[in-house]
């Protein structure tokens, strides 16, 4: 009932019987909240969300019959956002969902070590990337590379300096190593035509912001 709710509102919902499902799913989808139950087979919320912490920094509302403070504190203390207690009013949870969600873009535009554009999500602490929630399978160089270009949207980075801060001075290869990788990202990151986020910059190097359309360097 709450999945249909929340769909019908906009939302999409994903389901999961219990915490290594729901673990599975956020290995290759980042969603941007997470309901979680203290009470499910197997490992409790308590663990779960435990275990959501070491990947993801999105928030965590706890949905439980429990009422003692004991659980809600234990909540809190393991990395939770908000609790609702069952039974409950689809009205309140929207309303404590869309809350939390605010709070947590806030929260990104004030420095936190998540780097949003549009659909495009880069985690600097656990070195993932995500496009339109599903996971981007990238090289550590490759990360390493974005993460560098997407740090300092519209500067311009010369291929030397990419090629000495990402490979180093002493390391083997020349710019083309640069291009190649540059290249490749775009590939993975550019499925669509809509969206440009690499640009080159001609005569200099190459520049990282999301344009739409043909105001994008091919």
């Amino acid at each position: 009932m709450t999945a249909l709710y929340l769909k019908q509102k906009g939302f999409t919902v994903l389901t999961a019987e219990n915490g290594d499902e729901a673990l599975e799913i956020i290995s290759h989808t980042i969603p941007q909240l997470i309901l979680l139950d203290i009470e499910m087979p197997g490992r409790d919320g308590f663990e779960v969300c435990q275990e959501i912490r070491k990947q993801l920094i999105v928030p965590i509302i706890f949905v439980s019959v429990r009422q003692q403070m004991v659980d809600k504190l234990t909540c809190f203390e393991l990395g939770g956002d908000d609790y609702v207690t069952k039974p409950f009013d689809f009205n309140e949870l929207e309303a404590r969902i869309r809350a939390n969600i605010r709070r947590y873009h806030v929260n990104l535009a004030k420095g936190a070590k998540v780097l949003k554009y549009g659909d495009l999500e880069i985690h600097i602490d656990n070195k993932k990337c995500y496009l339109n929630g599903e996971m981007i399978p990238l090289t550590a160089k490759e990360m390493k590379l974005l993460i560098q270009l997407a740090q300092y949207p519209k500067r311009i980075w010369s291929h030397d300096q990419l090629y000495d801060d990402i490979w180093s001075m002493d390391a083997t290869g020349n710019i083309q190593t640069v291009k190649v990788h540059i290249r490749n990202l775009r590939k993975k990151l550019e499925k669509s035509k809509d969206v440009r986020y690499i640009h080159t910059v001609r005569g200099f190097g190459y520049s990282f912001s999301m344009e739409k359309n043909d105001r994008a360097s091919k």
